[in-house]
């Protein structure tokens, strides 16, 4: 049994070969992002090694406000310089170093912009002189106060050479520098992890990058001969006290590097989400594949029976083929996705401006990974046929290979029943009654709703495909295709579904993030009263800002009637994390944004006084007189009274702080301004006015209000193109299924095909029919998809009607480039399938049993 299994192997491996293409691509995915996050993650290992290295301890303050890596960049706390005395006084420490290193100097390079980073930090520092890592190529260390060095990765962005006199913006609005030296790293570095560096000299850092002088954020500590790294610790954390992080440097980098990971960990979550929906489109193609070779195969698998094979032995039989094809995809899986893990690794390192990468490695997790994936998909789709060709009687041997088509009410009430758990999965999930289960409770709903449709397909197959055939019956190759495409439902619907994955999701997408579009564009153009907005694209952890003095300068302008800038930051509200802004002028609350008072007075706020927005009060139980607790990023905590409680939206913070509070934000500068015009003024006659005002802050610039909410809303754009991109591999998955479900037809077919060409059907003719039968299946399969595509998508966004989502906006434009698209792969998937067709041999055709 076994010999006769390799040999029905090698005798079908083509076909077997495209089922394994679906399963290759997925075990890609998995390997891939397994390998990206282990060489990334070892990268990261070795950067901040390099950055502690001469480091045997560490002091920092605890930060004001500790911050998730979701929540934003963690601000360092201030160390008073009379604390690196009180280090160096500590027996056994050698030398101590106090260090300003903290991320928001950015450069403005020669052509007047500003050198952004997609990624890594742009640190101001204090120069502490040369080390072992840190060596000066030219110039000289930074001795006035308006000389700054920077280290070579950052020059050659900038384009700026020593002796260039070179603008800076940190805390402080944009100030000039002469550039006087230029650094670089052991081993002919540039830079270590991208990180862009200017280095001032320590009373300006301190001002500039802390906000005050005769500060550090933290100590820098070599042990003295004979003294170990953990002992020196714990004698320095004795004389410190309880209100400082003391850690080895190998603590210190293990930490930093633990927190880069944990994003990697959100990116390979990503990757491996959409390596689940290449392996359920997958998945759909080896049952189908399985399933026409068991059929194919039914007089073969009748006469093993006859001769004395058990249904075991039959199950063994199609089951060892499955393990075969796994096997073999898995280990294509596996190299493909070191490949491509190491394509992502090095796009990311260079993105991340010449982070250099650790050596390519496979961690087992990506072996083991690979392979588990690979064997359970293909034997658990080839199950159902294996079982199926187990019950084959022996008697068919003496029967013809067609078998005929089974009744469908049994898939039907399976189809309606895991249809209907994966709408009430649905239902728990989008309507927040999962428990902490969420996220799991809403991708359960979504694979239960993906088979259930798919196993209702052939109850709708046969109608829908003979309409839709009805458009090619005008010639009779195309009435022959539509019969074809209908004359087995459940292997249409398998093939259709396949597709449908793919272009459901692309189209459930697309109606979330069309609609979620929509509806902010509306609610800001119906809210924001302002003409003319002063913002900037982030592109990094930091959002722009601008100088304050602007606000007061644009409001002078003559057409002005108000002038809003607004603050932001993250802080500690009666012991939460949450978002506050100060305003320039509160009154742009109700003359700007259109908020309405629910309680007390939100038209003024003294310097001791607060205002919430209604669902933020009502969450922490506060009301008007209330004494609330505030902790920003720098200072200490200050107590506010609630003066007044506004009504929420979209558009406004949950909490607002008088305008002194900015000063001790993590950017004491307005991220955002508003300019609202006397009636009668033209924006185009102010706003070339207000960007004059701007010369000294280049990374903002002042748009009218369409500009501005097209620039918030841009993102989302990116977002949907990068989710096309990846879905589109299920739908190649699917091109694969079209192609091979119509290979195996035509094998299936083979005598019809040849009776056909012998009463004068031609092989032009051949070929369009073949068409006519794969477009057939495309369209119906794209059909479905945009069906459950724009069910899940408007579920979802009547489940985000809280959130500010109110518009269900259908993207009609692209869902006829669905079908247009369908089309086009079903003939691009005919082409194979038809030749072969048409070159078949009539008579040995007609003589095929």
């Amino acid at each position: 049994m076994f010999r006769a299994t390799l040999k029905s192997l090698l005798a079908r491996k083509l076909r077997l070969l495209l089922s394994g293409l679906a399963v290759v691509l997925g075990v890609m995915f998995v390997s891939g992002a397994f390998v990206l996050t282990d060489t990334l993650g070892r990268s990261f290992d070795a950067v901040f090694a390099d950055a502690y290295e001469g480091i045997d301890v560490n002091v920092a303050a605890k930060p004001k406000v500790a911050l998730s890596e979701t929540q934003g960049e963690q601000v360092p706390a201030a160390v008073p310089a009379a604390t690196l005395e009180q280090v160096r006084a500590v027996t056994g420490v050698a030398e101590a170093t106090g260090v300003v290193a903290a991320d928001g100097a950015r450069l403005i390079g020669s052509n007047g912009k500003v050198v952004t980073s997609f990624g890594p930090p742009q640190l101001g520092e204090n120069w502490v002189g040369e080390s072992d890592l840190v060596k000066l190529r030219e110039g000289r260390e930074p001795r006035a106060a308006d000389e700054i060095v920077v280290n070579a990765a950052l020059a050659q962005a900038a384009k700026v050479k020593v002796g260039d006199r070179v603008g800076v913006l940190t805390l402080e609005p944009k100030k000039e520098f002469t550039l006087v030296g230029i650094f670089g790293y052991s081993g002919d570095r540039d830079s270590v992890g991208g990180v862009n560096e200017v280095a001032f000299t320590t009373p300006v850092a301190q001002q500039l990058m802390l906000g005050e002088r005769d500060v550090f954020n933290s100590i820098t500590v070599k042990a003295a001969d004979g003294v170990s790294d953990t002992s020196l610790r714990d004698e320095v954390a004795r004389a410190l006290g309880g209100d400082y992080e003391v850690k080895t440097g190998a603590q210190v980098s293990a930490d930093a590097s633990a927190g880069l990971k944990e994003g990697l960990s959100f990116f390979n979550k990503i990757l491996l989400g959409f390596a689940a929906v290449a392996l359920l489109v997958g998945t759909f193609l080896i049952l189908n594949t399985f399933s026409i070779i068991v059929a194919q195969r039914t007089r073969e698998l009748a006469l093993m029976r006859a001769i004395g094979a058990s249904g075991k032995q039959v199950i063994g039989s199609v089951v060892l083929e499955a393990v075969a094809v796994g096997l073999i995809a898995s280990v294509l899986g596996l190299a493909a996705g070191i490949g491509v893990g190491a394509l992502l690794a090095y796009l990311f390192g260079t993105l991340a401006g010449g982070l250099s990468l650790a050596g390519v490695g496979v961690p087992a997790s990506a072996v083991i990974g690979s392979f588990a994936v690979g064997l359970v998909i293909t034997v658990v789709a080839a199950l159902l046929p294996a079982l199926r060709a187990s019950r084959i009687p022996p008697i068919a041997a003496m029967q013809d290979v067609a078998t005929p088509d089974r009744p469908l009410t049994k898939v039907t009430v399976a189809g309606g029943v895991v249809t209907a758990i994966g709408g009430v999965l649905l239902f728990l999930g989008l309507s927040g009654n999962a428990g902490g289960s969420t996220l799991a409770t809403i991708l359960g709903g979504v694979l239960f709703a993906f088979i259930g449709v798919a196993l209702l397909t052939p109850l709708i197959s046969r109608p829908v495909v003979s309409l839709l055939g009805a458009v090619f019956a005008w010639s009779v190759p195309g009435k022959l295709g539509r019969l074809n495409s209908g004359r087995n439902p459940r292997r249409t619907a398998i093939t259709a579904a396949a597709l449908m994955v793919g272009i459901a999701l692309v189209t459930g997408v697309t109606v979330i993030l069309d609609s979620a579009k929509g509806s902010i564009s509306a609610l800001a153009r119906d809210t924001i009263k302002a003409e003319l907005v002063i913002s900037g694209a982030q592109s990094g952890p930091r959002p722009p800002s601008f100088d304050p003095a602007v606000l007061e300068k644009a409001a002078a302008l003559p057409g002005v009637q108000l002038v809003d800038g607004e603050y932001g930051d993250m802080a500690t509200v009666n012991g939460q994390n949450t978002w506050v802004s100060a305003s320039s002028d509160v009154t742009a609350l109700e003359r700007i944004f259109g908020a309405k008072a629910t309680a007390g007075d939100i038209s003024r706020l003294g310097p001791d006084q607060m205002l919430f927005s209604s669902d933020s009060a009502t969450s922490r139980n506060v009301s008007v007189g209330s004494q609330v607790t505030v902790q920003l990023s720098r200072g200490e905590a200050r107590t506010y009274t609630v003066s007044g409680i506004y009504e929420s939206s979209q558009l406004t913070n949950p909490v607002v702080l008088p305008a002194q509070a900015a000063k001790s934000f993590a950017i004491p500068q307005p991220i955002q301004g508003f300019v609202q015009l006397a009636p009668g003024t033209r924006a185009a006659d102010v706003q070339p006015q207000v960007e004059a005002l701007l010369a000294d802050s280049p990374e903002v610039s002042v748009a009218d209000r369409d500009a501005f909410i097209a620039q918030q809303t841009s993102s989302l754009d990116g977002l949907l193109t990068m989710i096309q991109i990846l879905l589109a591999l299920a739908i190649v998955i699917a091109v694969l299924g079209i192609i091979n479900t119509l290979a195996l037809s035509v094998l299936e077919r083979t005598r019809e095909l040849g009776l056909l060409r012998a009463i004068g059907l031609r092989r032009a003719q051949t070929m369009r029919m073949i068409t006519v039968e794969a477009v057939v299946i495309s369209i119906f399969g794209a059909l479905l998809g945009i069906a459950v595509g724009v069910g899940l998508g408007a579920a979802v966004v009547e489940a985000l009607k809280d959130e500010g989502i109110t518009d269900l906006i259908l993207p009609w434009g692209q869902m006829v480039v669905f079908l247009v698209l369908a089309a086009i792969i079903g003939v691009v998937a005919a082409v194979l399938p038809a030749v072969r067709a048409a070159r078949i041999n009539v008579l040995g055709a007609i003589a095929h049993d």
